[in-house]
């Protein structure tokens, strides 16, 4: 690598020297009609250098120019690459509330459906390592929220308030195993209890063998026990099961409200003192 290294620096140093005779005598006595021979021999000599210490700076000086034209280019798809993922942040930001928005008009439908007092809130935490099936609102005592009160979506019932504090309160999803719900079989007006049972599931009981239910009949809510207003959707038969020996069906209730994706909420205030 030295070797070529010095071979290296003694052509360059020829062309130079090259390079410096040819102009020394373009200059030199230039009154003679006549190229002295000495100089013919110079110039015969150095000619094929000149024309590779001329291809050598062309050859440098495009290479050069590309650097410079890819360092921009370099610089130019750094800026493209900012530009495009800031636009993607928008677009998904966008996306969300409209999302948002679509969520909140359905909660708005419902809302004035209901001539009940209402408070909106969002769900702000879910306490998955409890044996409770249940989240956390951003309203409480002070928002007139009070345990007992009656929490719904834009789909149907969610569940119920069963812990307040100041500015946020606890709701006990109907799929959880502790929650009950008086219910009617719509179609039919068959009176049951509806029971959390799996965390995705209810179960409706106390419903005859002798009853006629089909899977597909929605189940609401009856009123009777003073927590839950009349006629709220609760969910949709599933599974229908009769056996020989029970008294009761086996009634297998897909809620109408999906609780692992609930985001907004609506809880139903003041409901005995409509009643009243």
């Amino acid at each position: 690598m030295s070797f070529f290294w010095k071979n290296h620096i003694v052509t360059i140093f020829l062309i130079i020297a090259a390079v410096f005779l040819i102009t020394f005598f373009a200059h030199a006595d230039k009154s003679k009609n006549e190229t002295s021979f000495l100089r013919k021999l110079v110039i015969e000599s150095v000619s094929p250098f000149q024309g590779i210490v001329v291809n050598t700076f062309s050859s440098a000086k495009s290479m050069w120019q590309k650097y410079i034209l890819l360092l921009e280019v370099q610089e130019e798809n750094r800026d493209l690459k900012r530009q495009l993922s800031a636009l993607a942040g928008e677009v998904n930001r966008t996306r969300e509330m409209t999302l948002e928005c679509l969520r909140l008009r359905k909660l708005l439908e419902l809302k004035e459906q209901i001539e009940l007092p209402l408070v909106a809130a969002r769900v702000v935490g879910r306490d998955r390592a409890s044996l409770f099936k249940s989240f956390v609102i951003d309203r409480g005592a002070t928002d007139g929220v009070k345990i007992g009160d009656p929490v719904m979506a834009a789909d149907g019932v969610v569940g119920k308030i069963i812990e307040v504090s100041w500015n946020s309160a606890k709701v006990l999803l109907l799929v959880d195993y502790n929650s009950r719900i008086d219910v009617f079989v719509q179609r039919q007006r068959i009176r049951g209890i509806l029971e959390g049972c799996d965390g995705m599931h209810c179960i409706l009981k106390y419903v005859p063998r002798t009853e006629e239910v089909a899977v597909g009949d929605v189940v609401v809510s009856s009123g009777l026990a003073g927590v839950f207003p009349k006629g709220l959707l609760l969910g949709e038969i599933s599974e229908i099961k009769k056996s020989e020996a029970g008294l009761f069906q086996e009634i297998k209730v897909r809620p109408a409200v999906n609780v692992t994706k609930i985001e907004e909420v609506l809880v139903i205030t003041d409901i005995r003192e409509n009643d009243k």
